[in-house]
């Protein structure tokens, strides 16, 4: 057999073709993905500025001064107490809302799209226009405070508030895209269920937390693994707003690792080693709840 006729013959398997169709995407996920993920390792055992000068290989002595740094263990409880505190609350306003349009009215049409317009909004967008509305001396929000008596309240700069502020913003900003899922969801569930459940003289309510969201579970764990990698990567809102003050109570991980490699002391090897810290985080906890979802899917 002829070179062109093998060649040919090889590539007219269905297991062989499958191949070319996904090497677009497997170039870029190397290029972009795997290559710089194995570099930011390598990196994080130098000690280097934002320049790449004068480079110091220091082993795992990054690693050890991020253990000793006061404000790496703040953004990482800052980080893991707006996840914490983001997530369950934005997957609950998501479903709550996500029950209440779907059925395919022109009404709920509008509702879902008014929903979902913030998603398409920058983040940068959207935290200006919050920090304008809940500005001490100019915001709105502030001024009907006033009119009503409450004075001296300052959302974007109390070390007791203002992280919940930050998490009241991130819910508004991504609420929409969960409950556009949670509504897709919802409407691939059987109607029969429903049917036969208001013959049993089931309510709504018990319908929804005994039929809709045991059925929705597999959509619910991927929302809930996706908003979690999300919120432990939380950046923009806060470097607008705040930029992680007052006093570092709303410094997350990210933030910091932004501060140490690009506006105090240029420290490029030490910001990677940080990075691969909360690399490590995101990693256990999604491969433990992934674990669960697919142990509880194969029960």
């Amino acid at each position: 057999m002829k070179l062109g006729e093998r060649f040919r013959a090889f590539w007219n398997k269905p297991s062989h073709i499958a191949y070319l169709f996904i090497a677009p995407v497997m170039i870029l996920l190397v290029t972009f993905s795997i290559i710089p993920m194995i570099a930011s390792f390598f990196l994080s055992t130098f000690d280097a500025d934002i320049f790449l000068k004068d480079i110091k290989f220091i082993g795992l002595g990054n690693y050890q001064e991020a253990l000793q740094d006061p404000r790496f263990w703040n953004g990482l409880w800052v980080t893991v107490k707006f996840a914490v505190v983001e997530v369950p609350i934005q997957m609950v306003v998501a479903m709550i809302l996500a029950a209440l349009v779907t059925k395919n009215s022109v009404q709920n049409k509008i509702f879902r799209g008014i929903y979902f317009l913030p998603i398409i909004c920058s983040a940068t967008a959207v935290a200006i226009m919050w920090r304008m509305f809940l500005h001490s001396s100019v915001g709105i929000f502030t001024y009907f405070l006033e009119l009503m008596g409450i004075r001296g309240v300052n959302f974007l700069n109390s070390p007791y508030i203002t992280i919940y502020v930050i998490i009241f913003m991130s819910v508004w900003k991504t609420f929409g895209i969960s409950t556009i899922i949670f509504v897709s969801a919802m409407q691939n569930v059987p109607k029969d269920l429903y049917e036969a459940a208001d013959l049993d003289g089931c309510s709504k309510i018990k319908q929804f937390f005994k039929i809709t969201i045991p059925i929705i579970m597999p959509t619910f764990s991927f929302i809930l693994i996706t908003r979690l990698i999300g919120s432990l990567q939380v950046f923009d809102i806060i470097f607008t707003t705040t930029g992680g003050g007052p006093n570092y109570t709303t410094e997350s991980l990210v933030t910091y690792v932004y501060t140490r490699a690009f506006s105090t002391q240029n420290r490029l090897g030490y910001a990677t080693a940080l990075s691969e810290f909360l690399f490590g985080l995101i990693l256990v906890l999604t491969v433990i709840m992934y674990g669960k979802m697919f142990k509880n899917k194969n029960n």
